[in-house]
């Protein structure tokens, strides 16, 4: 049996997209599984179980990517296909069974939206597969040693940053003396592209503790390096949901975007906002999105601070009564 698995092309949502994928995987364990993806997202899935291609998907003028996707699987008959880009391939391929998702509803997290339409029991935590390669260069990236705090001060659009003198601030509370973290290292990860969003905190922390990842990983090693992590604080990202993914408590940073869709998943993940909601933020009278900066100022380092600390307490009390 063959699988067509077609998610989406922001890493975040594809990272999303993985519980449901893992349900599929293990539902029908001898099925020879096809994801289609964007590129960023395409390294998500190279250690999937039964994996036999995976289809990366540059968008095209006039929808061309769609019909290069046909094209490739045009002449296969399809066990299930999971269309969660709703796309009109998973309409015109031969097929026992389709999933089609459609936009979530405003009042539901993305995942709780994907256990409704596949009909689940209980909503499906993202999670990621990891081979050898990936473990190795997480073992290399991340050595062992003294805890390590992760930030993740970049984002896909500038809004949604947090300063990176307040990530300073915050390093510097956390892994103080008096921090949740007395002494850790301070790993901060985001793509190459990104290093310019990264740099002033890179340069702000003492070279003894600092693993600078800018760049240096795909999306899985990534993964596998948060893995090794004590705590993760980012912005609302991909980096985010990979980061709550594996299971490193994760906290999350929101202004302009919807906590009520795309907060971290699971009891070891948390979140915090801006005093100002998403609609205030964007309907400001001096908001032009071309030239507008970050929206996050509304977002205090105490604030954020606070939230690590009770999240850390949180998990500390669920592992003293497990």
């Amino acid at each position: 049996m063959r699988l067509l698995f077609i998610t989406s092309n922001r890493l975040g949502d594809a990272v999303l997209s993985t519980g449901v994928l893992d349900y599929l995987v293990r539902s029908h364990p001898q099925a020879r599984v096809t994801v289609a993806c964007g590129p960023v997202a395409a390294p998500l899935f190279r250690a999937l179980p039964g994996l036999e291609q995976v289809i990366s998907l540059q968008k095209q003028k006039n929808a061309g990517h769609w019909l290069r996707l046909w094209r490739l699987c045009i002449g296969y008959r399809w066990g299930v296909i999971a269309d969660l880009r709703d796309s009109a391939v998973s309409r015109l391929l031969l097929r026992r069974r389709t999933v089609v998702v459609s936009s979530p509803p405003e009042d539901r997290h993305r995942l709780e939206h994907l256990g409704d339409v596949f009909a689940l029991p209980q909503v499906p935590a993202p999670r990621l597969w990891f081979g050898a390669g990936e473990q190795a260069t997480a073992a290399a990236m991340v050595p062992d040693g003294p805890p390590v705090l992760a930030l993740g001060p970049a984002a896909n659009w500038i809004g949604k940053t947090w300063r990176p003198e307040r990530f300073a601030a915050l390093a510097e509370r956390l892994t103080g003396p008096c921090g949740i973290l007395p002494g850790a290292r301070i790993a901060v990860l985001a793509a190459g592209a990104e290093r310019d969003q990264a740099e002033p905190l890179l340069a702000a922390i003492p070279p003894a503790r600092r693993l600078d990842l800018v760049g240096a990983t795909d999306p899985l090693e990534a993964g596998a390096c948060l893995a090794r992590c004590a705590l993760f604080i980012g912005n609302d990202s991909g980096l985010m949901h990979i980061a709550a993914a594996v299971g490193t408590p994760t906290l999350g940073l929101f202004g302009p975007s919807l906590p009520e869709h795309y907060r971290p998943w699971g009891e070891h993940s948390s979140w915090i906002r801006t005093p100002l909601s998403f609609k205030e933020l964007l309907s400001a009278p001096d908001y032009d999105p071309d030239t507008t900066g970050t929206l996050m100022d509304g977002l205090e380092v105490d604030a954020v601070a606070m939230a690590a600390e009770a999240l850390w307490r949180r998990i500390a009390e669920r592992k003293e009564t497990a």
